[in-house]
């Protein structure tokens, strides 16, 4: 039975579905600075992505001969976790592969998602544990939607450092074989609808390990820290009233590039009855 985790210290409430083990909340002096999740817009809020992140060529990849069929962000956000652990201030939920998931993936695995506040900042940590005779191969990403109750077009994002930034343009669900400068020795991005007309914002090779979205008119801000993960997405739709900060651990495949999982950009390697963790931590 899909249910509802709630997590409360002094600055923070946040509270997470046990379906995909998403983020339904964050509030800060009870005021909600996640998206709602309009349907006009946008449903979602804070899927995890795993075990990939995007798309995959014609929704498929091949391994050791074989061919799986696995769609766009993959299914961990539409499975049922199980709450391991869970105090006031922490919740770890499981997921394991079932028969389902082995249709679509070829791979035993045990994925836990921790989140855990500490003081005004929620720090996300995924843990994904290899049960299977072979190496697996997958990906892991967050997609939280932040409230931008006036529109993006009042923010900033304001990385760490300054960077050089080209996004690497989308054919479909596919990374194309070019890319668009959005950001030239420079902190701060200003963000427009118009950057989002055809999907994603999609960095490689930041400097930056973290990004502030802060609104220029009332200095409102979040930050977002990345350490794990080399890929940084930004997304919304023109006009809704919300921006995705993404960190990810791969990417979609370069157009042409074939379906050979193991051969993907950005593809972690797990041994078996080994873990890859990463984290990442939103502070308010």
């Amino acid at each position: 039975m899909i249910f509802t985790v709630t997590l409360k210290n002094d600055k923070l409430t946040v509270e997470i579905n046990t379906k995909g083990a998403e983020l339904n909340s964050i509030k800060v002096n009870g005021e909600n600075r996640l998206w709602s999740g309009d349907p006009e817009y946008w449903t979602g809020k804070a899927p995890v992505l795993f075990p990939i992140c995007g798309g995959l060529p014609d929704d498929k990849f091949t391994y050791n001969g074989a061919e799986y069929i696995l769609n766009k962000h993959g299914f961990a956000k539409l499975k049922e976790f199980t709450v391991e652990h869970k105090n006031d201030l922490t919740a770890t939920f499981l997921l394991k592969s079932d028969d389902e998931t082995l249709k679509s993936y070829p791979w035993s695995f045990e994925l836990r998602i921790t989140y855990a506040l500490r003081g005004a900042a929620v720090k996300i940590t995924y843990d994904v544990k290899n049960t299977s005779a072979d190496a697996m191969y997958m990906s892991i990403g967050s997609h939280e939607a932040y409230a931008c109750p006036e529109g993006i077009e009042d923010y900033d994002i304001i990385f760490e450092k300054k960077e050089n930034l080209n996004s690497c343009d989308l054919d479909g669900n596919l990374i194309a074989h070019s890319t668009t400068p959005v950001l030239k020795e420079s902190d701060t991005l200003p963000l427009y609808y118009k950057y989002f007309a055809v999907d994603a914002l999609v960095f490689k090779d930041l400097k930056s390990r973290s990004a502030t979205l802060r609104n220029r008119k009332t200095g409102k801000a979040l930050t977002v820290s990345f350490e794990d993960c080399d890929y940084l997405l930004l997304w919304t739709k023109p006009g809704a009233g919300y921006i995705c900060i993404e960190p990810w651990t791969g990417i979609p495949p370069m157009v042409g590039s074939g379906y050979d999982i193991t051969e993907k950009e950005g593809i972690t390697a797990v041994e078996p009855d080994k873990s890859s963790t990463v984290s990442h931590t939103i502070y308010f």
